[in-house]
């Protein structure tokens, strides 16, 4: 497969910059990719599409403000974006500077406060050792929130709350699992009047995922690992909601990643550590039923996903149909509910 069958026209204006006043009042494209069938709704409305004895399945990882400013001795201006906290004091990040940092190169964020030191490269990521009280203590002070390069502004007041999902509660992303922003309690509390059961996986987004697809067969392309954890809670209501005929829908890309790596040969066993498997056309699904997400850049290995769910002449249709309808794209824009 080529990349450029996974690009599409998009109006700039389309682009949803901010997020609605209401989490629930965004919109809702209903797609039953078995049919090609399309229908309109508002994301309220999602208890009205889902069946009792379903498992919505979500990721509960939550965005840390990740991105750090500062200055290298020689008063070049720095930027970090963590990828990685690896320990009490070590992380990895991306580092964007006029030259590349070197070994024993020292990173200073604030008057009269020990220097960030870097240590080395790992990988496509350079390897930090922070002072105390150590990395994440350090960008909850001095860090802000990183938003996609594609909203095109500074992080705001609004972003702290409306970039995170109402249930994240393990830090470590970089990026918001981004379906679940629609979630608030009002369909919380319809989906459990409903009999919809509800379980968590988590899944850490990491810097990786703002880099584009570099290669133009699809298939040469490398995911960057991330850490994932499917625990023994995840696999029983699993389990149960087979027995009960009900149907599995992730919750995002990050859901449908965290539920495949952890399930072999049709059964779904804990998992913790990495994982860089790459969805695209042709893939087996293994675990996922039904799928909620946003609408995805083009190019993008997420677009590769949902294609590989969904079939790519389907996606195709359904995102020529959002931009007739001037559905809003990407982070803070619209979603979509794929069934088959």
């Amino acid at each position: 497969m080529k990349l450029s069958e996974f690009d599409y026209e998009l109006p700039r204006q389309l682009i949803a910059r901010y997020p609605t006043e209401v989490r629930s009042a965004s919109r809702l494209l209903h797609l039953d990719a078995s049919t090609g069938e399309m229908s309109h709704y508002l994301f309220a409305q999602l208890p009205d599409l889902l069946l009792p004895n379903d498992l919505l399945v979500v990721n509960n990882s939550r965005v840390i403000p990740a991105r750090i400013f500062g200055w290298k001795p020689t008063g070049g201006k720095v930027e970090l974006l963590l990828e990685r906290i690896l320990g009490e004091q070590r992380a990895t990040a991306q580092i964007r500077a006029t030259r590349s940092p070197v070994p024993g190169t020292e990173i200073y964020i604030a008057q009269d406060f020990p220097a960030i030191k870097v240590v080395g490269r790992q990988g496509e990521f350079y390897l930090l050792d922070f002072p105390p009280p150590g990395p994440a203590k350090i960008a909850a002070r001095f860090g802000k929130v990183p938003l996609p390069p594609y909203l095109n502004r500074e992080a705001e007041t609004i972003d702290l709350d409306r970039y995170q999902t109402i249930y994240a509660q393990e830090d470590g992303a970089v990026a918001a699992p981004t379906a679940g922003l629609h979630f608030d309690k009002t369909v919380f509390t319809a989906l459990d009047a409903k009999g919809v059961a509800r379980t968590e996986v988590t899944l850490h987004v990491g810097a990786g995922t703002f880099q584009p697809v570099r290669t133009e067969e699809v298939e040469q392309h490398r995911m960057h690992a991330e850490y994932i954890q499917v625990s023994d809670k995840v696999c029983t209501a699993v389990a149960t909601c087979r027995k009960q005929g009900g149907r599995i829908v992730a919750v995002g890309t990050t859901s449908v990643r965290s539920l495949e790596t952890a399930t072999k040969n049709g059964y779904i066993s804990p998992y913790q550590g990495d994982t860089d498997i790459f969805i695209y056309p042709g893939y087996q699904f293994r675990c996922v039923d039904a799928m909620l997400t946003n609408f995805h850049l083009p190019g993008s290995t997420l677009l590769m996903l949902v294609s590989a769910f969904a079939g790519q002449r389907e996606i195709r249709r359904a995102y020529a149909e959002a931009v007739r309808k001037d559905y809003r794209f990407f982070s803070y824009g619209d979603a979509m509910l794929i069934t088959r």
